[in-house]
């Protein structure tokens, strides 16, 4: 059963050869946690190795080296444990467009799909924090005073980091909404808000009223 609330779900992110897998693409490192409550209960992580070369730019972008994923379970057995670990959850990604292209490209190499929706944190908090100077998930974590140790760019610790910013614009939607518990579709909605009327979106939403959930 999909979870409707929007503090209930995985939050993952991708690293990967380049920015296409229409253009032959892969991933090569999976992070990911599972929020339950807005607890993280659960997380998972993995090199994969894509079969090929990674280019010199993303060795030093990510930190992950060839000689580190020849060592790596192949992607096709990468996906398949993280298959399992996604469940029917609903998912969350920061610029969750290019999460989600890799997502279904390499659960279709293995004949898998999903149930859950997906909703973006970057479109999320390019309407809430429109005086942001970016939207960058570092920036945001600035912006946000959210503590951070360690590295971006490498999944896991990304998708931890997506995670905290993702509470911290619940807590956010919540205070302007009354919501004691903010719903998945409400998200989903406010992402496809035009900038402009967002106040107006958020100021008519009641604890009471119910969200219709988007296709």
């Amino acid at each position: 059963m999909i979870q409707n609330s929007a503090d209930s779900l995985i939050v993952l992110d991708f690293e990967t050869t380049g920015l296409s897998p229409d253009m032959g693409d892969r991933a090569i490192e999976i992070g990911a946690v599972r929020l339950e409550k807005g607890v993280v209960v659960d997380r998972f992580q993995a090199l994969m190795n894509p079969g090929k070369r990674v280019s010199g730019f993303i060795e030093n972008y990510t930190g992950i080296t060839n000689q580190m994923l020849s060592k790596a379970a192949p992607c096709d057995e990468v996906m398949e444990e993280f298959a399992n670990f996604m469940g029917n959850s609903n998912l969350v990604a920061h610029n969750a467009s290019f999460d989600k292209r890799f997502l279904d490209a390499e659960l279709r190499r293995i004949a898998k799909t999903y149930d859950g929706s997906f909703a973006c944190s970057l479109l999320v908090a390019r309407r809430l924090y429109q005086r942001a100077p970016n939207h960058k998930l570092g920036s945001l974590i600035s912006y946000k005073n959210i503590p951070s140790l360690g590295g971006f760019h490498r999944a896991l610790f990304d998708s931890e980091m997506t995670a905290k910013l993702w509470m911290a614009m619940l807590e956010d939607i919540a205070q302007q909404t009354a919501q004691v518990d903010v719903p998945f579709a409400l998200i989903q909605k406010l992402s496809k808000t035009p900038k402009k009327a967002v106040s107006r979106l958020l100021s008519s939403i009641t604890s009471n009223e119910r969200v219709t959930p988007l296709p």
